[in-house]
């Protein structure tokens, strides 16, 4: 497969800039697996498309304020930093621009000296190796210093960081949100709950290999960047009980896919674990674990692309975009989302 055959035409002004409120107040396209009419919804009404004994499993990852912008030293240029990714103690992988200014042994002071850092080293994908040097709690300090960070087709500022969290947000460590959950409300989860349908949290922090574009053009030779994922005794043990039971495995997002997917085996039982996973999911791979989907719209010929059509298949897929466009759906991270059944 080429990645040409997951591109689509898509206009700029589809590209939400703000998230709505309410949060469940986003559309909801719906896309049977089997064929047939797509349903044009409202996220609130996700619900009933739910039964008794399913299971909807959450990314429970929390995103980190991981845009860092200072100055370099002495001579007092202006460099970004965005954290990926915890190595060990003060030392992350991050990517940093301008690049060329930011080579092993360079020196970066943000917030006026309260955080600095020393590039020590280069990765392979472009990133670098930093280790910080600060005075208190590292994630104190970041909070003050740093910015969520957005991706960079959203022009307009943020006004409240909560926005780019789920409201059931709570393992610290993305450097970008899971953006499917971003549609719950509380409310929304009690009702679902309400119906017999357990509510599992997992957590995956998203880091470079979610939002890296795919440059291969043979799309098989792409190699995903580890991100780091935790499955617990108790979420493995309800997840497979609802399987043994008849119920769906109802995953909210492409990171609930890749750590379900990551931690089950042929078999489809799913094991307690953490870990790296690199797993890289396009049309031809076979589901263990995962039986609906619930994801946003996602960018052309990207990783989240593929693995969306390798659940639903890539021709369904981009019928589904195409009447998304058509019916003017708002894409990406604050935008509308679509229900794989």
């Amino acid at each position: 497969m080429r990645l040409s055959d997951f591109d689509y035409e898509l206009p700029p002004e589809r590209i939400a800039q703000t998230p709505l409120e309410p949060r469940d107040s986003a559309r909801l396209l719906v896309v049977p697996r089997s064929g047939g009419a797509f349903e044009h919804r409202l996220f609130r009404d996700l619900p009933a498309y739910l039964r008794t004994g399913d299971v909807l499993v959450l990314n429970d990852t929390r995103v980190m304020p991981a845009r860092l912008i200072g100055r370099r030293l002495p001579g007092g240029g202006k460099v970004e930093l965005l954290l990926l990714r915890r190595l060990e103690a003060d030392r992350w992988e991050a990517l940093a621009g301008p690049g060329r200014k930011a080579k092993p042994g360079a020196e970066l002071e943000f917030g006026d000296g309260r955080l600095r850092a020393t590039v020590e080293a280069s990765t392979e994908s472009g990133g670098r190796v930093v280790r910080f040097a600060y005075a208190g709690v590292f994630e104190q300090v970041l909070d003050a210093l740093g910015q969520m960070p957005l991706p960079p087709y959203i022009h307009v500022p943020l006004q409240d960081r909560e926005r780019y969290q789920t409201v059931y947000a709570r393992e610290w460590g993305s450097a970008a949100a899971p953006t499917a959950g971003l549609h719950f409300t509380p409310e929304l989860l009690q009702q679902i709950v309400g119906m017999g349908v357990d509510i599992v949290r997992l957590t995956l922090h998203v880091g470079l290999g979610t939002f890296r574009p795919v440059a291969a053009e043979r799309i098989e030779e792409h190699q995903m960047h580890a991100e780091w994922c935790t499955v617990s005794p108790e979420a493995a043990e309800r997840i497979n009980a609802a399987r043994a039971g008849g119920g769906r495995i109802v995953a909210v997002g492409t990171t609930a896919v890749r750590t379900l997917e990551s931690f089950s085996g042929e078999d489809g039982r799913l094991r307690p674990g953490e870990g790296w996973t690199d797993i890289f999911i396009y049309p031809g791979y076979r589901f263990k674990a995962v039986d609906a989907l619930v994801t946003n719209f996602h960018l052309p010929k990207s990783s989240l692309v593929m693995l969306v059509s390798a659940l639903a298949g890539r021709e369904r897929v981009l019928e589904a975009y195409r009447t998304a466009v058509a019916h003017e759906y708002r894409f990406f991270s604050f935008g509308d989302a679509m229900l794989i059944l």
